[in-house]
């Protein structure tokens, strides 16, 4: 991606989770078109004793700085992958030939079709079924040295404008590597949330096709600003997920989910607790809200479709007792279960605890701020 080297009053503390290995690569792309990279390293604070420790490690900063040093320095956006230079700007191109797409879908067809124009020494491919969304990496020539530094950082230039261009995190459901787990697997969960597969066929990241229909809501300024420092996007996470709502009402609606705790739900969704928390409030919602929108709707399903008692249903639909159960549902709905069952009421939306969402397990939720 273009990015500028940062500026000098960039800090660079903070965790050193990146493995030096990758800096290693870069510095072997100095090597292969003779140039020397120790001003680059220098000022990065990387020194010759890191470089020497394979478990070392470098902070995000430190991977931003030296890699949009080194892309300017060598002309090469790929930093010598690939059997030709992607000079300075290249995969701004990618970006911005993106940008006009209606939704994510289109654009990471168009960034994949484009990137054959750069190159031909891999190809880019998007493949989506009912249940995964896998962007895949196919190479056409052995990349060497350079193969895990290119798969993996070419997975994360794709999802880092993904994120980027919905402005959402999008949760990983698997990620593969065409090699062995290196010394530094261990870092690869911090780079791809979620489960990490080694010796794949190819290399990939799967997710949830339904981040594919979100619009594209960046422009040209927001594109512009971006490209200043486009590197972190590749190097942190982003933190908002715009379909977090939907992905915990569609966990809990299993049978086996719906008195889920917060810390079951959270490892599911590959997030901290205070995390889940955090951002189910700034969609304006709460688990309790979504566990009561998932009981209500189980609770309708069984007062319309079965002739069980409203003690069993109550137990059913994870209540202690009738009374407390009946207490609840004419909280939601402003009657009593055997009302509603006799009445045959129909009920669009619940109320109190479940008032900002549809009873409809199926409403497309929130998908714009």
């Amino acid at each position: 991606m273009k990015a500028k080297p940062s500026p000098p009053s960039l800090t660079l503390g903070g965790r050193a989770a990146t493995p030096i290995a990758f800096i290693r690569a870069i510095v072997l792309a100095y090597h292969r078109y003779g140039a020397d990279p120790a001003s680059a390293l220098a000022k990065a604070g990387i020194t010759a004793d890191m470089l020497d420790n394979p478990d070392a490690r470098v902070t995000a900063a430190q991977m931003e700085l030296i890699s949009g040093t080194a892309m300017q320095e060598l002309d090469d956006e790929a930093l010598a992958w690939f059997s030709r230079r992607l000079p300075w700007g290249s995969y701004g191109m990618l970006c911005r030939a993106s940008l006009g797409s209606p939704n994510l879908g289109v654009a990471l067809k168009r960034w994949c079709r484009h990137h054959r124009l750069l190159t031909d020494d891999i190809t880019l491919a998007l493949a989506v079924t009912k249940t995964a969304a896998t962007l895949s990496i196919t190479p056409h020539r052995p990349l060497g040295e350079m193969h895990e530094f290119c798969l993996v950082t070419l997975l994360r230039y794709v999802l880092g404008y993904a994120c980027w261009a919905i402005d959402s995190r999008i949760p990983l459901q698997e990620s593969t590597f065409p090699f062995p787990a290196p010394p530094h697997a261990s870092t690869y969960p911090l780079m791809f949330r979620g489960p990490v597969c080694f010796d794949a066929e190819l290399a990939g990241i799967s997710f949830d096709p339904r981040y594919l229909d979100l619009p594209i809501s960046r422009d040209e300024a927001a594109l512009q600003a971006m490209l200043q420092r486009a590197l972190p996007l590749t190097v942190l996470q982003y933190k908002r997920d715009r379909l977090l709502v939907q992905s915990v009402r569609q966990f809990l609606q299993e049978p086996l989910n719906r008195a889920a705790t917060a810390e079951i739900v959270a490892e599911h969704l590959h997030v901290s607790v205070r995390t889940l928390h955090r951002q189910l409030q700034d969609e304006g919602s709460s688990l309790q809200q979504l566990k009561d929108e998932t009981r209500l709707n189980h609770a309708v399903e069984l007062l319309n479709r079965s002739q069980k008692s409203i003690k069993q249903i109550s137990a059913l639909v994870g209540f202690g007792n009738e009374k407390s159960f009946s207490r609840a549902f004419r909280g939601w709905t402003g009657v009593s279960p055997q009302i509603f069952r006799e009445q045959k009421i129909s009920v669009s939306e619940p109320q109190d605890s479940c008032r900002k969402h549809p009873a409809n397990p199926s409403s497309p939720g929130l998908l714009a701020r």
